[in-house]
């Protein structure tokens, strides 16, 4: 199995890299692990026109890609902030799940094709909003986005998501004994419920890509 774990901290070497590494222990044996930490690609994190303009990849982007591709299992760590992910986090969604890569929409209905299907994805979350307020008082809104309109929409199943709350005045240290418990259960289960043929996207994305360019030149 191929793990492509993903550091969505502003900063290396924060919290959420040390999940990460928990997370890798953890994980069955000869499983193939990449790594990538967000704060250490050089990329726009502004999708300046949408889906009306192309906007080419940089070369971290590009590379990227192409480990999501290679990957069975995808795993984001990263903290909440205002209610959902870092701008970092959310321009390289942006930027990276584009249509034609990601997903498809039909041309004569409103539904859309997930076209990284055959892959499982695990979300973990740093917070200081407890797990029952986040539920109770904010609907979760978090949890729903990142395993049904964000992973889910793209085609990974199943997309799990895990919060680990609070982190400040201590809640980190005094709570990681459980949270490291938590984490390897995820890992010793990553990838399983997966019943798809895995997708293989980016090429026929970057033929697309390149005819769109040729056209838009001619």
């Amino acid at each position: 199995m191929r793990v492509l774990l993903i550091d969505g901290h502003a900063e290396t070497g924060r919290l959420s890299a040390h999940l990460l590494d928990l997370y890798k222990a953890a994980l069955p044996a000869g499983s193939e692990v990449e790594r990538i930490a967000l704060a250490e690609l050089t990329f726009d994190p502004v999708l300046h026109a949408g889906y009306t303009a192309k906007q080419a990849w940089e070369p971290d982007l590009a590379a990227a890609a192409e480990a999501i591709e290679r990957c069975d299992h995808l795993v984001l760590a990263f903290p909440m902030w205002w209610g959902g992910e870092p701008a970092l986090v959310k321009g390289f969604l942006d930027r990276v799940l584009l249509p034609h890569f990601a997903f498809r929409y039909h041309d004569h209905d409103s539904m859309w094709d997930g076209l990284l299907a055959g892959r499982s994805a695990d979300v973990l979350v740093t917070m200081d909003t407890p797990g029952i307020f986040l539920r109770f008082a904010y609907s979760n809104s978090i949890v729903h986005r990142m395993r049904k309109q964000i992973f889910g929409f793209c085609g990974f199943k199943p997309a799990r998501f895990q919060g680990f709350a609070p982190v400040r005045r201590g809640g980190a240290e005094k709570s990681m004994a459980k949270w490291q418990k938590h984490i390897t259960a995820l890992a010793r289960s990553a990838g399983k419920g997966r019943t798809k043929e895995k997708l293989t996207p980016l090429a026929a994305f970057l033929a697309y890509q390149a005819a769109s360019s040729s056209a838009d030149k001619s």
